[in-house]
């Protein structure tokens, strides 16, 4: 093969070179023609030419090639790409430099012939900018060096696209290059994968959406990842993955579902082909969960899942990617009243609920825990049957009762109207204490709405029953007045009957102010006027007891004159 000159890089030097080889040539034709006389060359051959030659020799660091002549020629073993796989008679391509240095010696490189014999394929590559393959040899100062046939250069720059910290990963792969710079002259060939880089992603880019279409599953890899999403690169095309696309189930972080580099398949769920802009969905991939939630969930099942949520009326439970279920706050204990969820959950806990029912329309489960231990008001009528009296504590007082601990975790309500026959206590607040310990009696358990109704006045029979034989109307009684009012006062006699006792009834004087003439706590003579068995109501009168005692002193005294 005849040895090209030129250096492509910097022009044209093909001429130049040519005419000072020719001319060379021209005025050793001579002496040229009685060395290959001398030497014995078998055909016709010149310096500058590729000639082939056998390995006849191997030491450590050179090789000595036989290509003909009277003498071998010596070739460093570095000029050898594969020094590991050389044979003695092995057959190799050389450049033959001279037939006789100063020494006598023959010229001879393998560097130099690999170079010539790669050169049109370079210089083809170069022109029609394709790449070329080849392998990272080692370290050059400024890059690494790369074996295409002959050595050339990568500067650092040129690795990649991004910056590779460790070069030396490098070493010993196998890349395509293109060719940036070239200089036959000098031998010089600088390389560049990342512009290989480049433009294989933009044939691959342009071959994407070229082909792209809605539907499509494809691969990609995460190249970043914010709070509303995930940005996948599909081969040149950057889509979105929305976070709401990530999973079926509940998505807190992105990065809890995916990481910069990870390889992933994607869904193309839109593609603006004028605007290059694709949405992506990672979970639409697999089946809707709720699809065949009724194959795998029954209600009534019990269920184990993990509290992803907790809200002021409950708690939400996955049970499995994107199948959620909600443990309403009055589904978590049967007696326990709990003022908020986070004070019986945690975010994050392993929790076993029981499957109260299922909306498959609007993708709903309702769930309980409750469910999984018995139902203390199930029995509750057999450990306190109607009639049953029992001591126990004051848990609370309103305006309207007293709530009394049944057993622990359930409460019963001592009504108002329920403490005393007489039905006068207007503020259970001034008459009890919370932790007083009361005796009372059970009236009712509903079930159904988890109430217990209790009664104190029952503990003793109605004093109504018989009022009649306790009084009777004309009977002088002492009262305690519990209670003014502007009409007249209430009055407690001593079996804990209460009368009224009307303003008209205090005195025979017309009276504008009762509170002139009495005050709670007063206790007062006075004659029964009327009596209501039936209404309950009792009338008394001072007025007429003191009537009744002066009647009873004019008679004693008329009494005594007649004597």
């Amino acid at each position: 093969m005849k040895k090209e000159k030129g250096d492509v890089r910097i022009g044209n030097e093909e001429e130049g070179e040519s005419k000072k080889a020719d001319e060379q040539n021209s005025g050793s034709s001579e002496s040229f023609g009685r060395l290959v006389e001398d030497y014995g060359l078998v055909g016709w051959v010149r310096e500058g030419e590729i000639v082939k030659g056998k390995i006849v020799s191997l030491t450590g660091d050179e090789v000595l090639v036989d290509i003909g002549c009277k003498s071998e020629g010596v070739i460093p073993i570095r000029e050898f790409s594969n020094p590991d796989e050389l044979e003695v008679g092995q057959e190799v391509e050389v450049l033959l430099e001279k037939l006789e240095d100063v020494d006598g010696n023959i010229v001879i490189s393998k560097e130099k012939a690999n170079f010539l014999l790669k050169w049109d394929e370079i210089k083809n590559a170069y022109e029609r900018n394709e790449t070329i393959e080849g392998k990272v040899v080692g370290f050059i100062r400024g890059g690494l060096g790369v074996d295409i046939g002959v050595k050339a250069f990568l500067p650092a720059s040129q690795v990649d696209v991004q910056p590779v910290s460790d070069l030396g990963s490098l070493v010993g792969k196998t890349f395509k290059f293109k060719v940036v710079k070239l200089n036959r002259k000098r031998r010089n060939i600088v390389l560049s994968r990342k512009q290989a880089i480049l433009e294989e992603r933009e044939n691959k880019r342009q071959e994407l959406i070229d082909t792209l279409e809605e539907g499509m599953i494809v691969r990609g890899v995460v190249k970043n990842i914010t709070n509303f999403g995930v940005f996948v690169d599909i081969g040149g095309i950057d889509g979105l993955v929305y976070v709401t696309d990530l999973s079926w189930g509940r998505v807190d972080n992105p990065k809890d579902i995916v990481s910069i580099g990870d390889e992933v398949d994607v869904k193309v769920l839109s593609f603006d082909r004028e605007k290059v802009r694709v949405s992506l969905g990672m979970k639409q991939i697999e089946p809707h969960p709720w699809e065949s939630i009724e194959d795998r969930y029954k209600v009534g099942d019990v269920v184990k899942g993990k509290v992803v949520s907790i809200v002021d009326y409950g708690a939400f439970v996955e049970i499995e990617k994107g199948i959620e279920g909600l443990i309403h706050i009055s589904e978590i204990s049967w007696t326990q009243r709990i003022k908020h969820t986070s004070e019986y959950f945690k975010v994050g806990e392993e929790v076993e609920a029981m499957i109260l029912s299922i909306d498959k329309e609007n993708e709903r489960i309702s769930l309980g825990i409750k469910q999984l231990t018995p139902n203390p008001w199930e029995s509750l009528e057999e450990r306190f049957p109607p009639g049953k009296k029992f001591k126990s504590r004051i848990k609370s007082i309103t305006d309207f009762g007293l709530f009394v601990e049944v057993e622990e975790g359930i409460d019963g309500l001592v009504h108002i109207s329920d403490i005393s026959w007489s039905g006068r206590v207007e503020s259970p607040q001034e008459s009890f204490k919370v932790g007083q310990d009361i005796e009372v009696v059970v009236l009712s358990i509903d079930k159904a709405n988890q109430r217990v109704s209790l009664g104190m006045k029952q503990l003793v029979n109605d004093p109504w029953v018989n009022i009649e034989d306790l009084y009777k109307v004309g009977d002088d009684v002492e009262g305690e007045i519990v209670k003014m009012a502007s009409f007249g006062a209430i009055v407690r006699l001593p079996e804990g009957i209460e009368g009224l006792l009307h303003i008209s009834e205090i005195d025979e004087k017309h009276i504008n102010e009762i509170g002139k003439m009495l005050k709670v706590g007063d206790k007062k003579m006075m004659k029964i006027i009327s009596i209501s068995p039936k209404e309950r109501r009792m009338g008394l009168s001072i007025r007429e007891y003191k009537r009744a005692e002066r009647s009873a002193s004019k008679g004693g005294k008329n009494k005594r004159r007649e004597k």
